[in-house]
């Protein structure tokens, strides 16, 4: 069973001059000579289960170029697997979260097959090893891989990107599952400290809150025109554009190209340029929410804001980790025809070409950057990182307060968070935004340099160089 191996793009440090302060710049180019000398002579592998589709390929496209750009040898491999597998390690991230899932079990049959795909990926992965080497585990799907690699003598570290405020039974019945693979590893990493499961060692716990890429396809700055042509062309606004206005962007290798596929969408009418705008981008999952989303701008964001909603995530088609998301879609769009008609050609249902890392995340930069509000109503949180990358536009966000998501947003000053299930909340705090543009405006500011301070990749490059240093 091979493993991918994904092509990574080298990222130049340099560019993060422009974003930083002196203190921050002094501090990262520190953090970079440091982690230069710990890992000399080694590869620091990262290890996951999609190469798109989520915020941990981004993330992992992003940080792995940068670090490479400091010429240290870093690379990412992809775990393959059956359908079965991924059955099952949704139903683990389902019950992390605290919810049922499928209601399945996860007894000695299920260990059985997650211990099979573990081992058949650690032995491919083991071909490609050195001593020496430093390997990086991402989420469920990774977690039975620890041992055999720990064996080898490798040091491992674990991270989980998913977690509970809150745990209860079912959550603690997932840690139960994944507990005995992962506590062997070097050290432990959670989003926050809230997510830490009970009867870990802490000593081996390390609180590392995830960033994003003021520079990516998904988050570099984009001009009126730029976002008309993108949406323009991926089926997302409509009219023709402005002769000699593309459809550009500019890669993560610096290269520009054209947005040249368009969006799947499910709409009684086009959306045009004009209408006001609340977006949610997500993938389609119910922990995400959008049928209590499209139910609060139903009832509650009323008609005379003249407001559209759009409901956007991954063409379901792509994405071959989440065997959920085309029956999530289908209980979404069944919601959608349920709506009174005046009500439902204000919702648009988005599902966007993922065949193209790049072009996918120019079309979420340009609908982002096109919205008067952008949204994240989920029931449960890792982190949420379409709430920085909105916040990073000076988007006004108005989100659930769960998760990471209460570590980005301080509620009043920098956007709005409100209980997960409280319709009527989020709606109204929807529908005050998209009334009052100057306070909608002051907010988007202060969301953008809280961004700034806390939420960029070199903070998130520093914690990782100064666990390395612990680890090794």
């Amino acid at each position: 069973m091979p493993l991918e191996e994904v092509d990574v793009t080298p990222l130049y440090l340099e560019r993060f001059r422009s974003v930083l302060s002196a203190d921050g710049r002094g501090a990262f180019e520190r953090a970079v000579v440091r982690g230069h000398e710990l890992l000399d002579g080694r590869t620091l592998w990262s290890v996951n289960s999609t190469a798109r589709g989520g915020g941990v390929a981004e993330m992992l496209r992003s940080l792995i170029g940068y670090v490479r750009s400091a010429d240290i040898d870093a690379r990412w491999a992809v775990i393959e697997a059956e359908a079965d597998f991924f059955a099952l390690t949704k139903r683990i991230h389902n019950r992390l979260h605290g919810s049922e899932g499928d209601g399945g079990p996860l007894g000695p049959d299920e260990h059985a097959i997650f211990e099979r795909v573990a081992a058949a990926n650690a032995d491919a992965l083991e071909e490609q090893l050195s001593d020496g080497d430093v390997v990086l585990l991402h989420d469920p799907q990774t977690a039975g891989m620890v041992p055999a690699l720990k064996e080898r003598g490798l040091p491992v570290v674990w991270r989980a990107h998913i977690g509970l405020d809150l745990p209860n039974d079912l959550a603690r019945e997932a840690w139960d599952f994944l507990r005995g693979y992962v506590e062997v590893a070097d050290a432990i990493v959670f989003s926050r400290a809230a997510f830490q499961w009970e009867g870990l060692d802490h000593d081996h716990v390390a609180i590392i809150a995830p960033s994003i890429d003021a520079f990516s396809p998904k988050n570099q700055a984009l001009g009126f025109t730029d976002i008309a042509a993108i949406l323009r062309a991926s089926g997302l606004a409509a009219g023709e554009s402005p002769a000699g206005a593309a459809p550009a962007f500019e890669r993560l290798d610096g290269s520009t190209a054209l947005v040249q596929r368009q969006a799947k969408v499910t709409e009684d009418e086009p959306l045009r340029l004009d209408t006001p705008l609340v977006t949610q981008v997500s993938r389609w999952d119910r922990l995400k929410d959008p049928v209590g989303v499209l139910e609060a701008f139903a009832e509650h964001v009323p008609g005379a804001s003249r407001a559209h909603l759009a409901l956007v995530g991954p063409d379901v088609a792509a994405v071959a980790d989440d065997p959920e998301g085309a029956e999530v879609l289908g209980e979404v769009e069944a919601a959608w025809q349920q709506l009174p008609s005046e009500v439902r050609r204000r919702v648009h249902l988005v599902g966007l070409p993922m065949e193209d890392a790049d072009e996918n995340a120019a079309i979420v930069n340009a609908l982002q950057r096109r919205s008067d509000v952008v949204v994240q109503k989920s029931i449960a949180e890792g982190f949420g990182l379409t709430v920085a990358e909105a916040m990073w536009k000076g988007r006004p966000v108005v989100a659930a307060k769960v998760g990471g998501i209460q570590d980005q947003i301080e509620d009043g000053e920098t956007g709005y968070v409100v209980e997960p299930r409280d319709l009527d909340a989020f709606g109204r705090r929807v529908a005050a935004l998209l009334d009052d543009p100057p306070t909608a405006e002051r907010i988007g500011a202060a969301a953008q340099a809280r961004v700034r301070d806390h939420f960029l990749g070199p903070r998130h490059l520093e914690q990782w160089v100064a666990l390395l240093e612990r680890v090794l």
